[in-house]
C-alpha cells in the first residue's frame, strides 16, 4: 500500500515527470475497489485513479456530485490496500475543497491518511491555486484537471467539447501554468481539442494526462469501466474498448444458472 511496497519501481509523481521527459508514455485507469485495482496493478498501469466518477459507476448517480468524503475515503483505501506498483491518485470530491482553504487542507488531509493513496486530484484552475498551494505546501502531491471538470457540470450546461473558442482556450493555458506554479505535478486534460491539449503539453513541466484530448498529452486515462466493455450505452468519440467483459460476464452467470437448475452443480467433486 502506498510506499510500503517491496516493488523497487513503485511508480510515483517523480516517475510521472521522468516519463514525460523521457517521452514515454503514461498509461492509466480509473478502479474503485480491491478486487479490480489488484488486476490492474498486476497488469503493469502506471497509475491508478480513484474517481469520483465511482459515484457514477459505483453508485449509478447521474453525475459525480453526490459522492462524499467519506464515500471516496472508503473506495480509495480499498484500491491502496491492493497495489504495490501504481501511483495511486485519489480525486477531492465535490464541496470537500471549495468552501475554504482551510477545510479543503483538513479533507486533503484526512484523506491521506486514511486512505494510504500517493496523491490527489482537484478540479480547477487559478481559482484554486492558493488551495493547491496550501495542500503542496503540506507534502501531498497534487493533479489539476482542466477542460471538462464534471463536478461544473451544471455550470457547463452538458458534457460537450471544452476550450473550442479562443478565449477558453487562452484561460485553459493560462490555468494550466497557474497550476504547474502552484505545485501540481501533472494535469488531467478532459474532452479539449488535441491541438490545445498538445500546446498545454509542451508549455509546461509537469505530466499531462489526457481523456478525450488526443494523443499528444503525456499520457491517457479512461474509466476501467468503460475500457473494459462493462458498461453499455456510453460511447463517446474518445472511447475504445479494449475488451467486452460485460458479455463475458453475463454468458458465465447464465452458464451458472443452467448449472444449478439442472443440479449439475455441484457436482460430486464440489461436495464435501
Amino acid at each position: 500500500m502506498g510506499y510500503l511496497t517491496t516493488d523497487k519501481k513503485k511508480v510515483t509523481v517523480k516517475t510521472f515527470i521522468e516519463k514525460k521527459n523521457s517521452g514515454e508514455k503514461i498509461a492509466m485507469l480509473t478502479a474503485y475497489d480491491y478486487t479490480t485495482a489488484g488486476i490492474i496493478d498486476a497488469a503493469g498501469i502506471d497509475g491508478i485513479l480513484i474517481g469520483d466518477s465511482a459515484s457514477n459507476v459505483m453508485a449509478g448517480n447521474a453525475d459525480t456530485l453526490p459522492i462524499t468524503v467519506d464515500e471516496m475515503i472508503y473506495h480509495a483505501k480499498s484500491v491502496a490496500k491492493a497495489v504495490s506498483h501504481a501511483l495511486v491518485i485519489c480525486d477531492m470530491p465535490m464541496g470537500s475543497y471549495q468552501i475554504s482553504k482551510e477545510e479543503a487542507l483538513r479533507n486533503a488531509i484526512r484523506i491521506m491518511k486514511e486512505t494510504g493513496v500517493d496523491a490527489l486530484k482537484m478540479e480547477g484552475g487559478i481559482e484554486i491555486v492558493d488551495t493547491v498551494k496550501a495542500i503542496v505546501n503540506a507534502g501531498i502531491p497534487v493533479m489539476g484537471h482542466l477542460g471538462l471538470t464534471p463536478q461544473s457540470i451544471h455550470q457547463f450546461g452538458g458534457y460537450g467539447l471544452r476550450a473550442k473558442e479562443e478565449a477558453e482556450a487562452e484561460k485553459l493555458l493560462a490555468d494550466a501554468h497557474a497550476l504547474e506554479e502552484a505545485g501540481c505535478f501533472g494535469i488531467t486534460l478532459e474532452k479539449i481539442p488535441a491541438a490545445l491539449a498538445a500546446k498545454v503539453t509542451e508549455s509546461v513541466v509537469c505530466a499531462t494526462i489526457g481523456i478525450g484530448a488526443g494523443n499528444a498529452t503525456d499520457g491517457q486515462i479512461l474509466v476501467y469501466a468503460d475500457a473494459l466493455g462493462l458498461t453499455e450505452g456510453f460511447k463517446p468519440k474518445f472511447l475504445r474498448r479494449f475488451a467486452e467483459l460485460r458479455g463475458q460476464m453475463t454468458a458465465g452467470v447464465e452458464d451458472y444458472i443452467n448449472a444449478v437448475k439442472e443440479v449439475d452443480f455441484p457436482n460430486g467433486n464440489e461436495s464435501y
